[in-house]
């Protein structure tokens, strides 16, 4: 059974710890829990857990660099673990989604995204599948780099746990059934419901 590679995107350091763009951290840390693993160092500059989700060996990491330079530890733990392309996934916050939403696709841009700049750059390839985290557009004119760079709000933080917990049930789904089903699956969540036919 081909291993997979999960990466979630953040910064290191607890100072970042809690940040909307750390959302991607805060779902690797509930998947490896969920493998029963710890993250150790790995020479690939990264924190990795080896283990298995969902019937299936995977390879958990968060890059140890910062967010602008996640993709030299991505591609270096491709290579290392021998991963081919279709099994990376790649977690990270999305302010062009609300907050609570989340959505998977296959490549893609970046919409500004440093992170998947830098992953896109060192795969020499888009065509990677993400799973976007919803934090939402800042308010007012607040800066997008100062927004994604603040913790989520006390509101916010009250639904949080859920939404990492769904994030991750989101991965587990594109492991065992694919891109088409997981979006048919977690994507309607999040529509207003519409009245039935009379």
């Amino acid at each position: 059974m081909d291993r997979w590679l999960i990466v979630g995107l953040g910064n290191p350091g607890p100072e970042y710890a809690g940040n909307r763009h750390n959302a991607g951290f805060m779902v690797l840390d509930e998947l490896a829990a969920r493998a029963g693993g710890r993250f150790k160092s790995h020479k690939a500059h990264a924190e990795v857990v080896e283990g298995r989700l969902a019937s299936g060996p995977a390879v958990l990491a968060k890059p140890r660099s910062y967010m602008n330079l996640s993709g030299g530890p991505v591609k270096s733990l491709a290579d290392f673990y021998k991963i081919p392309l279709p099994n990376v996934i790649v977690v990270h916050d999305e302010l062009d989604i609300p907050y609570g939403a989340l959505r998977v696709k296959l490549g893609g841009g970046d919409n500004g995204h440093n992170g998947l700049r830098s992953i896109t750059k060192s795969l020499a390839t888009k065509d990677y599948l993400r799973v976007r985290f919803g934090v939402g557009r800042p308010p007012g004119r607040m800066d997008a780099a100062d927004y994604v760079l603040r913790d989520f709000a006390t509101a916010e933080r009250k639904e949080l746990p859920f939404l990492v917990d769904r994030a991750a049930d989101v991965v587990e789904s594109l492991m065992t059934s694919g891109l088409e089903a997981t979006q048919n699956t977690f994507h309607p969540s999040d529509l207003k419901p519409t009245k039935p036919p009379r």
